[in-house]
């Protein structure tokens, strides 16, 4: 049986990472808010009350032993906040899979990284080359991006734990699911990867849908993004038009995101053990 899969939220990095892998045997909602992905908590406790660094809040997730040298061969800017870091990978046994981020270690910064890989291990393999999206914050690791970072900086990485818990299936039996994306941000601009988001649209017809929300757009949305764009937040009303028993739900996005998203689910009748989610900090 085929299930549904929805992403709700800010960015998209690991839908793009590898469209083949995208699908699971469920149907999935993804709801996305803007920004670079940092790490996959299921089913956590969403309250926090004190802010955790990455290491602490991902302590007992699974890591690569090895550390790699990489060194910063693209910046480009993406939007107004967010930059894409493009890095050369020094040891040639450096891995990952679609889904996984990276432990990321600065000389100089006392505080560690994390951040999830916004390329595919395609480009890995064929270039050595590794990208992240990160936004501007003042975490040390994403100030030092931003302001600091050039050309030639040396860094360390360590694969962490694989975002995707399912396998897709090699038998006879194997259906492919369907994917809705929401994805939120501030504006069309601010919309990392609509272009790239708008050819898998294309490329896997009723397979994958999205809407974009923009909540505080000023100018004149384009003709392409127009029949994608709903003014406003995802409401209440967008989501429970997915609930079933056969849908997963899949959140990214700040905290006060995830748990105004995960309350709403929670009203709808979708059970916890249906919601994954990322927290950021």
């Amino acid at each position: 049986m085929a299930h549904a899969t929805i992403y709700v939220g800010f960015t998209v990095p690991q839908l793009l990472r590898g469209a083949s892998r995208i699908f699971p045997t469920h149907s999935a909602l993804v709801v996305l808010r803007h920004s670079a992905f940092c790490y996959c908590t299921v089913n956590s406790t969403i309250k926090s009350k004190r802010k955790m660094d990455h290491l602490e809040r991902t302590a007992n997730n699974f890591r690569q032993e090895v550390i790699s040298q990489a060194k910063v061969c693209g910046i480009t800017n993406e939007s107004e906040t967010v930059k894409r870091l493009r890095l050369a990978i020094a040891n040639k046994d450096f891995t990952f899979k679609a889904g996984q981020w990276v432990d990321f270690f600065i000389p100089g910064v006392s505080v560690v990284g994390g951040f999830s890989i916004c390329s595919s291990p395609g480009l890995l393999e064929r270039e050595g080359i590794l990208e992240l999206a990160v936004k501007h914050t003042v975490h040390p690791p994403a100030y030092w991006i931003h302001t600091e970072c050039t050309l030639g900086s040396e860094v360390a990485l360590r694969v962490g734990a694989d975002l995707h818990g399912y396998q897709e299936g090699k038998g006879k039996g194997y259906k492919m699911g369907t994917v809705k994306l929401y994805y939120s941000a501030k504006n069309t601009s601010e919309l990392l990867f609509k272009e790239n988001i708008l050819g898998l649209i294309n490329a896997f017809p009723g397979k994958i849908a999205c809407r974009f929300h923009v909540t505080q757009q000023t100018s004149q949305i384009c003709k392409e993004l127009q029949p994608h764009i709903t003014e406003g937040r995802i409401s209440e009303k967008d989501l429970e038009k997915h609930a079933s028993k056969d849908t997963l739900w899949y959140i990214c996005g700040p905290p006060p995101m995830i748990e105004s998203i995960s309350k709403l689910l929670s009203r709808i009748g979708v059970p916890r053990n249906c919601v994954f989610f990322e927290k950021w900090w």
